[in-house]
């Protein structure tokens, strides 16, 4: 329960300790009440008869008369401690059925918390706290649902390197008059296995270590210009692999203060997923805009239409767009998530959109 749900709670809790206390101030100034205009009604009454002294009733009258002060007395303390257990006997069935209710919060009955009129403000607040738990608690399964898959996936991908670097090396051994072009051949193709393996295992420390609550940022002005610049030029090996030209729009020197590190990280991952989905012989645009005290930088590449479904959820932790697990470009889909993490860590905004087969991640940040 977060702090405006406990204030809220607190509040209703105290509005009822009040209703309670006024209703059983008002009961018991109404029996006071009672008694009163009841002795005067009597007394009237009795007063339009003549009485004699010898009569049994008028002696019972008589001392009720002489005593009628204390009389009052006694029973309105009487009623007095009648109304108050009436009234804790109330609060404590209340306080039976909010516990009875508290212990719905974590069950996944479909029906809806039920409480008397009285308290319909805390039951509104518990079924709010419940809806959010379950909710929470789905979210956490799903999430850990997704995680325990993808670590089955990427075991079972870390099999297929693995035999190939296994295979070459056991032929490379084995055959010992291999011509030198085939050796070439083999020990390329290793290589390249032994880097995708590379890449798999640190997937695998990714996950263990992901916790974005560790995220702590370590600011330092730098030249943005540079960064994205040098960060494309770090990219051509894999432009060249799928044909992609990229065109980068910056205005020169723009400086901005963040976690260098951090937010290269960021860039990279938004850049590695624009290659990772973009259409062969395609281009990739990078720009930045500074536009009052924030600069805006748009990653924006020509791929496949990402459905709404998927795009409301991309930068969930865990989640990925192709389901397919290939091998050449399947990540752990911690990417995003992560980066999403980084930028609102900067007090910056991250946002995806998709149409016409063109994808776009923007960036926001503050300058300063």
């Amino acid at each position: 329960m977060n702090k405006k749900s406990r204030n809220r709670f607190r509040g209703n809790h105290t509005a009822i300790t009040r209703k309670l206390l006024l209703q059983s101030i008002g009961e018991l100034i109404a029996y006071v009440a009672a008694l009163l205009i009841f002795a005067f009604i009597g007394w009237f009454i009795c007063s339009q008869f003549s009485w004699y002294g010898d009569e049994p009733l008028y002696q019972i009258l008589a001392t009720i008369r002489d005593f009628l002060p204390q009389i009052i007395v006694i029973l309105a303390f009487i009623g007095w401690i009648g109304i108050t257990y009436y009234n804790f006997s109330r609060a404590t069935r209340y306080l039976d059925l909010i516990v009875e209710a508290a212990a719905q919060l974590t069950t996944h009955q479909s029906e809806p918390i039920q409480l008397p009129p009285e308290i319909q403000d805390v039951q509104n607040d518990l079924n709010l706290v419940r809806e959010r738990s379950l909710r929470n608690a789905m979210a956490a399964k799903e999430a850990e649902q997704r995680k325990n898959d993808l670590i089955v996936y990427l075991a079972h991908d870390l099999k297929t390197p693995l035999t190939s670097v296994i295979g070459y090396l056991t032929l490379l051994r084995d055959e010992g008059q291999i011509s030198e072009e085939l050796r070439q051949k083999y020990l390329s193709i290793s290589l390249k296995k032994a880097e995708r393996l590379e890449d798999l295992i640190n997937e695998f420390f990714e996950i263990t270590r992901f916790n974005l609550s560790n995220i702590t940022l370590e600011y330092s002005r730098v030249n943005l210009t540079r960064m994205l610049e040098q960060l494309t030029y770090e990219f051509r090996p894999m432009f060249l692999e799928k044909n992609l030209h990229c065109n980068l729009n910056v205005p020169p020197e723009l400086v901005i203060r963040c976690d260098v590190n951090k937010m290269q990280r960021v860039f990279d991952n938004l850049l590695r997923n624009a290659v990772n989905y973009s259409f062969e012989n395609s281009g990739i645009d990078v720009s930045a805009v500074l536009r009052d005290s924030h600069v805006i930088i748009t990653f924006v590449n020509s791929g496949n239409t990402i459905p709404p479904e998927k795009l409301s959820r991309i930068f969930e932790q865990f989640y990925r767009l192709d389901t397919a697990r290939t091998t050449a470009s399947g990540g752990a889909g911690l990417g995003l998530a992560i980066a999403k993490e980084i930028v609102e860590r900067h007090s910056g905004t991250i946002t995806a959109a998709s149409s016409q087969d063109r994808i776009a991640f923007t960036v926001t940040l503050p300058v300063s």
